[in-house]
């Protein structure tokens, strides 16, 4: 009975370590995860707006070193964290891969800037980015450029397939903008686009002109971005494919909205966005923070 008992218990002890350790792991690793989906916040809004800046200027980096840049079309804004009903825009005409914080320019509602600035901001970019900050309290950022393969398959008029699990961000989140009233001059048409995103999706094909995506951070914004134009340029082989007679597979109703739920969230975005902009930083040497 005695050595019954203790084999038991030593049994049992053996158990309970095992599960405490486990759970220590399990709680360790979901730690792990959390932090490296955390966005940062703050309480001083100069602060926040530094760092927003320095975040918006690298990716103008990182879109230079993808490809985006277009001569002087495509842009970036941020809404500023200080002063709500204004934002920072990218200078006309400079290279993605020039642009630094300190040329950002801040404008208000209608185009005036409010910064020292020896450049002049694009018209149909203040047009498109005014309708869409007035429209949508919530959006805090948005990328628009002239990026091949969103530019190819906005030629389709139509939003992606699920066709695989990348795709699946944009699982009930992608608006097409179907009509096309040539170069963004007037608020109207600024606000057609904003119309066609609606009060929740937050990324738009524009229908013969290219991609837009739109975020609560410039990180969310620009991980859409990114992951959009890569889902239209594997639309475009799989529609290649197809056309040979190879059929595609399509992901489910349920898995998508699944996939989406847990990879396509904003804090998830966020983190798609960090490693692009520490390597970005590397690579510059931080010369776009001045």
């Amino acid at each position: 009975m005695s050595t019954t008992s203790t084999i038991t218990t030593a049994a049992n002890i053996a158990t309970a370590t095992n599960t405490t350790a486990a759970t220590t792991a399990t709680a360790t690793d979901v730690d792990l995860i959390e932090k490296l989906h955390e966005i940062p916040s703050f309480s001083d809004k100069y602060a926040q707006r530094q760092w927003a800046k320095e975040h918006m200027a690298g990716a103008f980096r990182i879109f230079a070193k993808l490809g985006y840049n277009d001569g002087a079309g495509g842009h970036i804004s941020l809404r500023d964290p200080v002063k709500p009903d204004c934002f920072w825009i990218n200078p006309y005409a400079v290279h993605f891969g020039l642009i630094k914080a300190s040329d950002l320019i801040m404008v208000n509602e209608h185009g005036h800037p409010l910064t020292p600035t020896k450049h002049k901001v694009n018209k149909a970019g203040f047009m498109i980015h005014a309708a869409l900050h007035k429209a949508r309290p919530d959006v805090n950022a948005a990328c628009h450029t002239h990026s091949p393969y969103g530019r190819a398959w906005s030629a389709f008029g139509k939003p992606i397939e699920m066709l695989n699990q990348d795709g699946c961000f944009f699982y009930n989140d992608l608006a097409v903008y179907e009509g096309f009233g040539g170069v963004v001059h007037a608020m109207e048409e600024g606000e057609n686009i904003a119309n066609a995103l609606g009060p929740l999706k937050k990324n738009v094909i524009l229908q013969n002109h290219g991609i837009l995506t739109c975020g609560g951070t410039v990180g969310e914004a620009v991980a859409f971005f990114i992951a959009l134009e890569r889902a239209c340029q594997a639309q475009l082989l799989a529609e290649a494919a197809a056309a040979n007679g190879v059929q595609k597979k399509y992901i489910g109703d349920k898995e998508a909205a699944y996939t989406k739920e847990q990879s396509g969230t904003p804090a998830v975005l966020y983190m798609q966005f960090k490693p692009e902009y520490d390597m970005i930083l590397k690579e510059s040497g931080g010369d776009f923070l001045d």
